[in-house]
């Protein structure tokens, strides 16, 4: 049966936001760079309690409640198997010598000045293939931040530049998810979304790159070619190098792009580098398997590097670094921040605290620009508060699909304003699904390598910006085709 509560008013909708505020801040003072270990878990577990004393105090059952965080909860459950999974194949990979071979020959080839823009445009072309930035990140990206680190990038700047190119292609790709939510949403076809994006992806993917040229040619991050030889001759000593191990992430993007889904596909993509470690790797299988026979040390440096953590000692302790997986275990303080953040949205949610801020957002817009901006706020709002990308789109394009209806727009500009407000900011977001996981696989923090995001940050703007600017905003006219303001205006 439907809960017969009280309508909340805005301040209470907006209590346990600025207590969660207050906590995080306080983390950031107190804790440092350390605050995934579990103070800004607690802060979100505590800022759940206080939206729970407001839920009860609106008249809303324990009962009621619960369900709505136990739904919260198994809404984030395919991200926290998928996040399991990206630490085996993490694991497996190093194991194998396959980051290892990537990184080895990304060092043979890519030039420390334009590495910052290959990194993007690397990132962009497989993501957009594969349709996942998740994918992208967890495989080509954490070879790309090899690269950068063994070049003397700094590893926030590295992965900003990976993230922008990965949410670039998740974007602009007919096989990602969230490309496809948007237009189911807003109620359009998804070719004409992904072309509607273009207007304002296109000169936003250009400024980054730009950025990340200028970035390159006028800075010098103290690293040398002997350096970057040192680290060569480690790896190569260390390892079995081969283009053959090259097959191993060719095989795991062909099985995306022919749209296996994404747990089977990091499944399939984990056991491959795991035969092909066994093929390649014996001597490093025999160092970590310890002295046992054959299979024993086998199955033991297989299975350690799938659930636990594997590290390879050499003489350069950058090496040691790159060399260093954690599997499974070392994504169990993300899951955990995840499991907070859907319980606190999902007592938000229960009480109609995330409904009753938008609705105050959406009284507010009036002009054309000012509601395309509040759909970017609120779709970012619920980024931070619900903790998922997801519902970052879903909420705000239920909620406004009607609103652009009625000011005759396209629900194509609505589907656009969803991606570059939801998809993109989700990963600025530390308790974010998509923060906390890519902070995790690539081992730096949200906020280190939240100001390198320049596709992320500048995204939300530039629909913004085109809106203000009425450019090709597209309306209905009377017969229900696409008019964009000019025509509008000439037809007046």
């Amino acid at each position: 049966m439907e809960e017969v509560k009280k309508r909340p008013t805005l301040l209470q909708a907006f209590i346990p936001i600025v207590c969660l505020i207050i906590l995080l801040t306080l983390n950031v003072l107190y804790f440092g760079d350390d605050t995934l270990s579990g103070a800004n878990q607690i802060a979100l577990l505590l800022s759940a309690a206080v939206a729970g004393v407001i839920a009860i105090r609106l008249k809303l059952k324990w009962t009621f409640i619960r369900a709505h965080v136990v739904k919260s909860i198994g809404s984030a459950m395919p991200a926290i198997l998928i996040l399991l999974l990206i630490g085996s194949l993490a694991g497996t990979w190093m194991l194998s010598g396959v980051v290892p071979v990537l990184i080895y020959y990304g060092l043979k080839i890519i030039h420390p000045s334009i590495f910052l823009f290959a990194a993007v445009v690397t990132s962009s072309i497989v993501s957009l293939a594969t349709g996942s930035a998740w994918s992208t990140i967890a495989t080509i990206g954490i070879a790309l931040l090899g690269i950068g680190q063994a070049l003397g990038l700094p590893t926030g700047m590295v992965a900003g530049a990976i993230i922008s190119g990965a949410y670039f292609g998740d974007k602009m790709s007919p096989l990602s998810d969230t490309t496809n939510l948007a237009p189911a949403m807003a109620g359009t076809d998804l070719f004409t979304h992904i072309r509607y994006m273009m207007i304002t992806t296109v000169p936003t993917m250009s400024i980054t790159l730009i950025i990340f040229l200028v970035i390159g040619f006028t800075n010098n991050f103290g690293n040398n070619d002997t350096d970057v030889q040192a680290v060569l001759d480690q790896i190569g000593q260390t390892f079995n190098i081969s283009p053959l191990l090259l097959i191993v992430p060719v095989l795991l993007i062909i099985v995306i792009i022919k749209k296996m889904p994404p747990l089977p596909a990091i499944l399939f993509g984990t056991l491959l580098g795991a035969a092909f470690a066994i093929i390649f790797q014996p001597e490093l299988i025999k160092l970590i398997g310890g002295p046992h026979g054959y299979l024993k040390r086998t199955y033991i440096a297989v299975m350690q590097s799938m659930f636990g953590s594997i590290s390879v000692e050499t003489g350069n302790q950058l090496v040691n670094d790159l060399l260093t997986t954690r599997g499974m275990a070392g994504m169990l303080d993300t899951i955990w921040l995840i499991l907070a953040a859907m319980v606190f949205g999902g007592v938000m949610d229960s009480a109609g605290l995330l409904k009753r801020i938008s609705e105050a957002i959406i009284q507010r817009a009036e002009s054309t620009g000012s509601l395309i901006a509040s759909t970017v706020v609120t779709s970012i709002f619920f980024n931070i508060t619900a903790s998922d990308q997801y519902i970052a789109i879903v909420v705000p394009g239920r909620m406004f699909a009607k609103t652009y209806r009625e000011r005759g727009l396209k629900p194509e500009v609505l589907s656009r304003t969803l991606e570059d407000g939801g998809t993109v900011t989700s990963v600025l977001v530390p308790w974010n699904t998509c923060g906390a996981t890519q902070s995790r696989v690539l081992g730096v923090s949200t906020l280190t390598y939240l100001p390198f995001c320049f596709f992320n940050i500048i995204s939300p703007f530039m629909t913004i910006l085109v809106a203000v600017l009425n450019y090709k905003i597209r309306r209905l006219d009377r017969n229900g085709e696409n008019l964009t303001i000019r025509e509008k205006e000439k037809q007046d």
